[in-house]
């Protein structure tokens, strides 16, 4: 039996090449996978987070004595010149993105995405009821990719 490692530089460089010499092709599946790891090397540097600038839940007089505990709870995100507007109720999401120009929107939880939808020409769009828990809403339209932070809905 050698001796491991061996005694020298040499003789260790020679053992490692013939080993990596042996080891064959890459899998298939394996070279998907570092390609798409590689591709997520800048998702952040697509995306934008939009900030919560206004919820309904939290601003004075919200239980005042005309509203209802089924009403909607509107709440609105901004990055920059984006804005996202949302209106959640039993029935589901409604919103507007701003700027316009059509696009799609999905929701997700923390198991993956709840829904997904379009966004028409001037920035609507219909999303389902979110489960209880924190939600965030992805939206890419003309030109840029916007995310919310967490937020829980219900």
């Amino acid at each position: 039996m050698e001796q491991w490692p061996p005694a020298d530089d040499a003789a260790l460089g020679a053992e490692l090449r013939a080993a990596l010499w042996d080891a064959g092709a890459v899998p298939e599946q394996h070279l998907r996978a570092a390609r798409a790891a590689f591709a997520w090397r800048t998702v952040d540097a697509e995306l934008t987070i939009a900030e919560l600038v206004f919820d309904s839940a939290c601003a004075a007089g919200a239980a005042g004595a005309t509203r209802s505990g089924g009403s909607t709870r509107t709440l609105s995100f901004r990055a920059g010149p984006v804005v996202l507007e949302i209106e959640v109720s039993d029935a589901g999401i409604v919103g507007q993105l701003s700027p316009a120009g059509g696009g799609r929107i999905s929701a997700r939880t923390a198991n993956g995405v709840l829904d997904d939808a379009p966004i028409d020409a001037v920035g609507l769009f219909s999303l389902t009821v979110p489960p209880p828990g924190p939600v965030q809403l992805h939206a890419r339209a003309a030109g840029y990719a916007v995310a919310t932070d967490w937020v829980c809905l219900r």
